[in-house]
């Protein structure tokens, strides 16, 4: 009887050596994906949020200055705040409105103040038609911090709206 050779179980030295430059090559680039996994999902949450921050405070400005007498429209601004970042006037029905930017919140005073946002950059009231004072934009821009001191912003530049009273 011949004894052919033995059958020997296992892997080679170049198998091994294979599968450990695979298993290197992910290890290297692990950290990488993961960074920039986290920094697709810290962006992505930003955008939506500071547009959502956005929509939020143009519609409340929106929904109350079309209320306004526009005899007692006043634009102005906080010391130390930017030019034309506040508004203020009474409504129709004897209410008396504000809204602010101080530092980064944007604030609307009127039975109480409350915070509408904590991501703006920067808000402007202004007239646009020096003919027509019924007509105010509003230019808003927005922003949030996101990854290793990186800011997203988004700039929603001027929305007008009509005073109706």
């Amino acid at each position: 009887m011949v004894k052919g050779p033995l059958k020997r179980s296992g892997f080679t030295l170049t198998e091994m050596m294979l599968v450990v430059a695979i298993l290197g090559l992910v290890a290297l680039s692990g950290p990488t994906l993961m960074t920039q996994i986290i920094r697709f999902y810290q962006l992505h949450n930003a955008k939506i949020e500071i547009q959502r921050d956005a929509r939020v405070g143009l519609d409340i400005i929106n929904r109350f200055l079309r209320q306004a007498l526009s005899y007692t429209v006043t634009v102005d601004q906080i010391t130390g705040q930017p030019p034309h970042s506040r508004i203020s006037f009474t409504t129709v029905d004897g209410r008396d409105m504000i809204f602010y930017q101080q530092g980064l919140t944007l604030f609307q005073v009127a039975d109480s103040t409350t915070a509408i946002s904590n991501n703006l950059r920067y808000i402007a009231f202004t007239y646009p038609r020096s003919d027509d004072p019924s007509i105010i934009s509003v230019a808003m821009t927005m922003e949030k911090a996101t990854f290793q001191g990186s800011y997203k912003a988004l700039e929603l530049s001027i929305e007008k709206v009509r005073i109706m009273n």
